[in-house]
């Protein structure tokens, strides 16, 4: 995994392996649960913070944080 804590960009690169990359496959952002796997996956790497950010990640993601998302879900049905 990068540091995150490098001067060449490594919290960028860890935002597009979660948002667009090999996690975000992981994650399947825009699907029922992403959220939850989301929190699942980071938690390990980030104990305590991981809901933060992957709120910060659902919006980076699909455009919309995860209670809009949640939101949208529950009207379809």
């Amino acid at each position: 995994m990068v540091d995150p804590h490098s001067a060449n960009g490594g919290v960028e690169q860890l935002r597009e392996y979660w948002t667009t990359g090999k996690g975000a496959a992981k994650i399947r952002w825009g699907s029922p649960g992403d959220f939850d796997r989301c929190v699942k996956h980071l938690e390990p790497h980030m104990p305590g913070r991981a809901e933060g950010y992957c709120n910060l990640l659902h919006k980076r993601a699909t455009g919309i944080y995860p209670a809009t998302h949640a939101k949208a879900e529950r009207g379809k049905g």
